[in-house]
């Protein structure tokens, strides 16, 4: 699928059976679904309790920020915990059947991204971590370039005395006009284009594909930002020609802390090590250290085993499913986006145009509503999680709402553990808010908007 378009038909989805009255139901053995069922996840039957005094099915639209776990990464976190051991470094049997299933884990996930055969994949915490080590390793005075637009984790990790902000552009075309006058402009030099694949504040798709081609020409390179892509769209850095691209496990379904660098190993192999312990040198001695080339240069000290695994499995998983995924989300996301539309005092935000194809994230406000109110009823009348706020992009949104009386939006995004119920909760809640506000009284506290009086029970017991 090209990430210039998304053209699935709409997919019928069911509606959720009632849940029943129990907080939290135990999770249901997996039993296959019908063919072209979407993989499901471990958060299925959530039963949250509202000021209503009723206990709904939990309406998850917060996939932007993290996402249930699939019930295979489960089941494979499972398996590889019965032979958790250290890795590489061992010759037990369970460190061998761990060591070989971290590396099998390593070129599962490189597959996944169509990584070249030359490529790095470096294990790490998230794209926050990721895009911090290719900062950490770029080529001295390496000028970065990157649009005001991005996410917190791509727009600051870059040296400030080398890095050449582009303004929040009005169109796609404007945005090549900036990053081609800022190229010619750079002096001599390696460049480093930064770009997201998609927007995790208005989903909308970036025009890689055409970044490539304008960085090319002026002797650029390009690291993606596949975050809020990666889970919904299929990426193919080979395809693309993009040289790195980083995402993380918390939004693909994995959520077990692992995130991912993959990329050009020539810039990664002559950089000083992310860290430096164990397992990224080659050799010590007492005069001096001689690092390890590859990935290990980079993972030093032992490694997040289980969330790489968990990372590998949730890539198989979403490669077998793409197609019925795609299909899932984009008529779920396009049920959200036009009903958001067709609520009176309700506004939704693009950055290129509403009609620019995008993945599963809708950010809007209501008038004369606090959005921290908004999120805050959501959720205890109507067992919606949603967030609010300005998402770690703090340019965009204020860039976004510059005409808007709240400083902050609400956001939406849906994934695999959504139904056409909770699309339809969702607005049926957000026009009862927009036409008569909250049914209950709430109080501005330093947390954040609370029930004035509530009667749920909030407190579970630890699972430890």
């Amino acid at each position: 699928m090209s990430l210039a378009t998304l053209t699935r038909q709409p997919l019928r989805t069911p509606i959720a059976p009632t849940p029943s009255r129990d907080h939290l139901r135990a999770v249901p053995a997996h039993v296959p679904g019908p063919l072209g069922a979407p993989p499901r996840t471990v958060s299925e039957n959530l039963g949250v309790p509202t000021l209503h005094r009723t206990v709904v099915d939990y309406a998850n639209f917060d996939h932007a920020a993290s996402t249930p776990a699939l019930e295979s990464v489960k089941a494979a976190v499972d398996v590889a915990l019965r032979t958790y051991s250290s890795v590489h470094r061992g010759n037990g049997y369970a460190s061998k059947v761990t060591s070989g299933w971290y590396e099998e884990a390593r070129a599962e996930v490189g597959a996944f991204v169509g990584a070249r055969a030359d490529d790095l994949v470096v294990f790490t915490r998230n794209t926050t971590d990721s895009l911090n080590l290719l900062g950490r390793s770029l080529p001295r005075d390496t000028t970065t370039f990157v649009f005001e637009t991005e996410h917190h984790a791509a727009l600051l990790p870059w040296n400030p005395r080398h890095t050449v902000r582009l303004p929040v552009p009005g169109s796609v075309e404007d945005a090549l006009v900036l990053l081609g006058d800022a190229l010619a402009a750079a002096p001599d030099g390696p460049r480093l284009v930064v770009v997201a694949g998609a927007s995790n504040v208005t989903g909308e798709l970036w025009p890689v594909d055409q970044v490539v081609d304008l960085a090319r020409q002026h002797g650029a390179r390009v690291a993606l930002d596949a975050a809020q892509l990666a889970p919904h769209v299929a990426v193919d850095v080979t395809a693309l020609g993009v040289d790195f691209v980083a995402f993380s496990g918390h939004k693909l379904y994995a959520p077990f802390g692992a995130g991912v660098l993959v990329g050009r190993a020539d810039w990664l192999n002559d950089a000083s090590p992310y860290l430096r312990g164990g397992g990224a040198t080659a050799q010590v001695t007492p005069r001096a250290v001689r690092w390890a080339e590859g990935a290990a240069r980079h993972e030093a000290g032992s490694p997040n085993v289980v969330g790489a695994i968990a990372l590998a499995a949730a890539c198989a998983t979403l490669t077998r499913h793409r197609e019925t995924v795609e299909a899932h989300e984009h008529a779920l996301a396009t049920r959200l986006r036009e009903g958001l539309g067709a609520i009176e005092g309700v506004h939704t935000y693009s950055l290129f145009a509403d009609e620019h194809p995008r993945v599963g994230v809708a950010t809007f406000t209501i008038d004369g509503l606090d959005s921290s109110l908004v999120s805050a009823a959501l959720s205890a009348e109507y067992g919606i999680g949603v967030r609010d706020g300005k998402f770690c992009a703090h340019l965009l949104v204020d860039a976004l709402l510059d005409d808007a009386t709240a400083g902050t939006a609400i956001r939406a995004s849906v994934g695999l553990a959504n139904t056409a119920e909770h699309v339809d909760r969702l607005l049926r809640a957000v026009a009862t808010l927009s036409a008569t506000g909250p049914t209950f009284d709430y109080t501005l506290t330093a947390d954040g908007w609370v029930p004035a009086q509530d009667p749920r029970d909030l407190s579970l017991p630890r699972p430890w």
